[in-house]
This record gives structure tokens, C-alpha cells and sequence, in this order.
């Protein structure tokens, strides 16, 4: 793809730039402007190329997807023929099937709503556990689901040699893996038992973690429980120091606090969402991504 522009909105402006600066092209801002009543006025740039490059993160959903639904057709009737999305967080991957009766999956609900809007779809890490690929839910759309879990490996290798990178779950499998195999890592993954949003039970792999530096790595972390339950359990079984490498730093609430609190060290993550932790950028990945879509 050859963007003529890159779309963006004004909350993202050193993604945007960052991005533009990686694919040499121009890009402008969608303004927004939110009404007493909630409502938003969006205003894009009057005339629009026949290739247009949009990006959105999607963390903190809700008025980003409401935004999304104005902003593709808005750009079509402007002139843009190609719409190709960058979300480098794709929200609502998780809940990938009825856990119990009535619930809606919203993974194939939202997946479906995004293919039917663009013309394509970038994102980095989405969480696809049950299903192999986005294919799956975004029939028809095409897409390219990047990693970032490489680019981790690299920032712990060089922070933590010879750390051992653990899963906080057996999810994360997937992440822990490329990033050590990668960069020559030690790793393997925790199990874990979930009973609400905020009451989950750790148990470590059957590895001596006496003296070792152990980073516990994943693809997002929201309330931050899971992490804060497998770093006490790390520093209890006699790990030197635990560390957290993420590539969606959400962090909800005190989260932070509490990994501290919990003993963690460091936490850094990737500025796929942006956060006081970001320390590995992904503009190049993307960028490199577009270049071949």
C-alpha cells in the first residue's frame, strides 16, 4: 500500500506523526468536538486521496468505535477509495466464546463490524486464543496481525541477559515463545485459575526459580491481577527480581500500584497504547506492515 495520507485523530498525535515520519507521507488530523449531550462533530480534511491510511487504537473503546462508524464513510464521500485501518489495539479479542448461556462473543461481534467498514486491517497482538486467525471473524477483510513479543525479547535481553521470560498464563504462550525464541531467551508459562475479573489463582511452572531473574511477559495487561498474582508467587519460590513486559499497557486503576506494591521492578511495555511505561516503539513494524499490504 501507498498511502496518499495518514488519518488520525488529535488524542494520537506522536503515534500519527511517528507513523508518518516511518512511511514518508503527510498526515492530518480528525478534529473532534463533543456536544453538551455527548454527541461528537468529527471534521477531516475537505478533499481526501484515493488511498487513505487510518489510524485508531482502539483502547478505551466505546466513543473510539462510535467515532470509527462517522470517520470511514465521512473520508469515502471526501474522495478516499482505500481505507486501510491501524488499530494497534483491537478491543473486545477476549471474550471469544459463550462462557455461559446468552452471552454475546464479542470478538466475532466487533471483528464484523470493523471488515464491513474498511478496507483493511493492521493491528499488533490481538488476543486470538480459540481461533488461529482474524480471518476467522473478519471474513473477506484482509488483515495482518503483527506481533510486537520480538521487540520485547530484544528490550528484555538487553535490560535482563539471560532473564526467563514467564507467561503469567498458558494464553500468553504464544508471546513468551517468539520473544525467546528470538533472542535466546529461557521461558515457559504459569497456570491459572480465574474466578471474577479481579480473583485469579497462579500456580508456577515446575522450574527452579532460586536466583533467577524472572520478567513475566504478555499481551496486555488490564487490571493487572494475573500479573501481580504470578510476580508474588516468582518472588515467594526465591526469583533475584521480577520484571513485566507487555505490549498493551492498559493498566487500569491502581494496577500499576499494585504491581509495585507486589514487588515487581520494572514494568515496561510497547507504545502500541499510550502509557507512562512505553519504552519499545512500534512505528517500524507498522510501518513496514503498510508497505507490503
Amino acid at each position: 500500500m501507498n498511502p496518499g495520507l495518514l488519518l488520525a485523530f488529535d488524542d494520537e498525535q506522536p503515534a500519527a506523526a511517528a507513523l508518518a515520519a516511518a512511511l514518508g507521507v503527510p498526515w492530518a488530523q480528525v478534529q473532534r468536538h463533543r456536544f453538551p449531550d455527548g454527541e461528537s462533530k468529527l471534521r477531516l480534511p475537505p478533499a481526501l486521496p484515493a488511498e487513505v491510511l487510518l489510524l485508531r487504537g482502539l483502547h478505551q473503546p466505546h466513543d473510539k468505535l462510535v467515532e470509527l462508524l462517522i470517520t470511514v464513510p465521512a473520508a469515502r464521500a471526501l474522495g478516499a477509495q482505500r481505507i486501510v485501518l491501524v488499530a494497534p489495539y483491537l478491543a473486545y479479542m477476549r471474550q471469544d466464546m459463550a462462557f455461559s448461556p446468552g452471552e454475546a462473543v464479542s470478538q466475532r461481534h466487533i471483528a464484523a463490524l470493523l471488515a464491513a467498514q474498511v478496507d483493511g486491517l493492521i493491528t499488533v497482538d490481538p488476543h486470538l486464543h480459540r481461533i488461529a486467525s482474524l480471518d476467522e471473524v473478519m471474513p473477506g477483510c484482509p488483515n495482518r496481525a503483527l506481533t510486537a513479543a520480538p521487540l520485547l525479547g530484544a528490550w528484555v535481553a538487553q535490560q535482563v541477559p539471560g532473564a526467563l521470560l514467564l507467561g503469567p498464563d498458558e494464553e500468553a504462550l504464544q508471546w513468551v515463545a517468539a520473544a525467546g525464541q528470538a533472542h535466546g531467551l529461557d521461558h515457559a508459562v504459569c497456570h491459572k485459575q480465574r474466578f471474577g475479573d479481579r480473583d485469579v489463582r497462579v500456580a508456577l511452572p515446575a522450574l527452579p526459580l532460586v536466583g533467577r531473574a524472572v520478567v513475566l511477559l504478555d499481551d496486555v495487561a488490564s487490571t493487572g491481577r494475573t500479573l501481580v498474582e504470578a510476580a508474588t508467587a516468582a518472588l515467594a519460590a526465591g526469583a533475584a527480581s521480577v520484571d513485566v513486559a507487555v505490549t498493551h499497557a492498559l493498566f487500569v486503576g491502581d494496577a500499576l500500584a499494585q504491581l509495585r506494591a507486589a514487588g515487581v521492578r520494572h514494568v515496561w511495555s510497547t507504545d502500541a497504547v499510550p502509557h507512562a511505561t512505553a519504552v519499545v516503539p512500534i512505528a517500524a513494524l507498522l510501518a513496514a506492515a503498510v508497505q507490503a499490504f
